[in-house]
């Protein structure tokens, strides 16, 4: 677990250690009163050992006693002994659920090692002080740190006085509040974080990025001014080329990505989002010269050929777009998977055999598994067997019965619909394609497929219809793929300097 936010609130947190320390030594009116006032000393002087051996003796006579139970886990705590600490602020919990010194103990404990364990403690500290600044801080932290950022905004905001001065806790409420996508809000957030330190590259180009989301483009492109006017890199080049664009402003938006080409010719993004632009305007030879450089330079990277067959759709160039669809989907096969093979840790890792095996082990034991079935068939297609082959018969009898059992997968019928045109059964595959497409609109793959098979038949007058209907999905899907990466930047985590 990082340490940022561990640091920002460890001495404000630890208060309560001390401050309960002292409490405890007023709690008691009764027989023990004098031996708890000794291991009270004990603890405010820090002689944890001592206060131990104490309260071995005081626990045998008084086993329910939740205060002592809680100065054992302060004594264990203050010698590094957490797990023992924990225990006893539990047990102590367990006698007197709503025991503060208890309850802080082992919220500060889990919220160090960042626990979830801590999020219901601090809830219920809450419950007691529903004010309480530093439990609101740790619980808005734990829940960022979970993934709940529904629930850490309304603490994060609570506990703001907090962070005033505290750029990683600021980037922390941001991030929440971009993923529950409240961008003007974020935005504000950010302005915070990165007035703290405005020196802070990274920090200026998450603000803009943000403020991007925002549509607020004439104030990104007044935040990365600073950039700008110094020595920009192609990421912020590519981003102010965005908020230029946001701002109708083509001409600096076209500079600025080409810059951004020159500094790092070898990023194909930069040739995509370049192709993006001259579809939208319209300069569609404009775009595919660009992407012919950028070919030149990458020619193995298939990104490039479909934002250049996009472009030579918009010319209605149809043969030469679907040589270029052909062309990616040979150099990069996997991108003919569908979305849960791909997302395969063995796939990830070019380790077909190995997912292959995985597949297959948990087939013995669910063999009529429809969505294992059409990874087999899935995994086995992404190898080329040759049709005939005892791979290919097996891909196509998976495919077959992933179907059989479950006709609206269409993931499987894609699989089928890719088997079947290797096999030459070009009516079989574009049929396959269309039962698919009318679960799944946006298939990239079937619609790719379709256009293969019906180029095969006498149906290939749909063909153009169908390359401009890709090209759309494509440029949909390339402009969702923006978005997430300005998502992961936002999200990117720094430590503090």
């Amino acid at each position: 677990m990082s340490m940022i936010f561990v640091r920002i609130f460890r001495a404000r947190a630890l208060t309560w250690i001390a401050v309960s320390t002292l409490l405890l030594s007023n709690l008691f009116a009764q027989p023990a009163e004098e031996a708890i006032a000794r291991i009270a000393a004990a603890l405010r002087q820090q002689n944890y050992g001592q206060a131990l051996t104490m309260l071995r003796g005081a626990l045998a006579k008084y086993p329910a006693n939740a205060e002592l139970w809680t100065m054992q886990g302060v004594a264990h705590n203050g010698l590094g002994d957490t797990k023992g600490a924990l225990d006893a602020f539990r047990h102590a919990l367990k006698l007197a659920p709503d025991e503060v010194p208890a309850l802080q103990g082992a919220a500060q404990i889990e919220y160090d090692s960042g626990s979830a364990g801590g999020i219901p403690i601090l809830k219920h500290l809450l419950q007691i002080h529903r004010n309480d600044l530093t439990s609101h801080a740790m619980l808005a932290v734990l829940e960022y740190q979970q993934g709940i950022c529904s629930d850490a905004v309304t603490h994060f905001a609570k506990a703001a006085p907090l962070f005033v001065s505290k750029a990683p806790a600021l980037h922390a409420y941001g991030v929440c509040l971009v993923k529950l996508r409240l961008f003007d809000q974020a935005v504000e957030v950010f302005e915070q974080s990165l007035a703290l330190n405005p020196e802070d590259h990274r920090e200026r180009e998450v603000l803009a990025s943000v403020q991007l989301m925002a549509h607020q483009a004439p104030q990104t492109i007044a935040t990365l001014d600073p950039l700008l006017s110094a020595t920009p890199d192609s990421a912020t080049l590519e981003l102010a080329s965005a908020a230029f664009e946001d701002n109708h402003d083509t001409d600096q938006a076209v500079d600025a990505l080409r810059q951004a080409i020159l500094l790092e010719p070898q990023n194909v993004g930069l040739y995509v989002d370049f192709a993006a632009l001259s579809t939208a305007h319209q300069s569609f030879q404009i775009g595919i010269d660009v992407v012919n450089d950028g070919i030149a330079v990458q020619p193995k990277a298939a990104p490039l050929y479909l934002a250049r067959g996009m472009l030579y759709v918009e010319l209605s160039e149809y043969e030469k777009a679907q040589d270029d669809f052909d062309t990616a989907y040979k150099l990069d096969p996997r991108q003919s998977l569908t979305a849960a093979a791909q997302d395969m840790t063995a796939v990830q890792q070019n380790d077909l055999t190995g997912a292959l095996a995985g597949v297959r082990e948990k087939l013995a034991k669910r063999p009529n598994d429809p969505i294992l079935l059409y990874l087999q068939a899935d995994v086995l297609a992404l190898q080329d067997p040759k049709p005939g082959s005892a791979d290919f018969q097996t891909a196509l009898r998976s495919a077959k019965k992933a179907t059989s059992l479950n006709p609206s997968l269409a993931p499987a019928r894609t699989v089928l619909a890719k088997l079947y045109l290797e096999a030459g059964q070009h009516a079989e595959a574009a049929a396959e394609c269309r039962k698919a497409l009318e679960v799944n609109p946006d298939d990239q793959t079937a619609l790719y497929l379709l256009i293969r098979a019906l180029g095969k038949t006498e149906h290939r007058d749909e063909v153009p219809d169908l390359l401009k209907r890709l090209a759309l999905v494509r440029q949909q899907a390339a402009n969702k793929k923006r978005e997430e990466n300005r998502f992961k930047l936002v999200e990117q985590e720094s430590e503090p300097k």
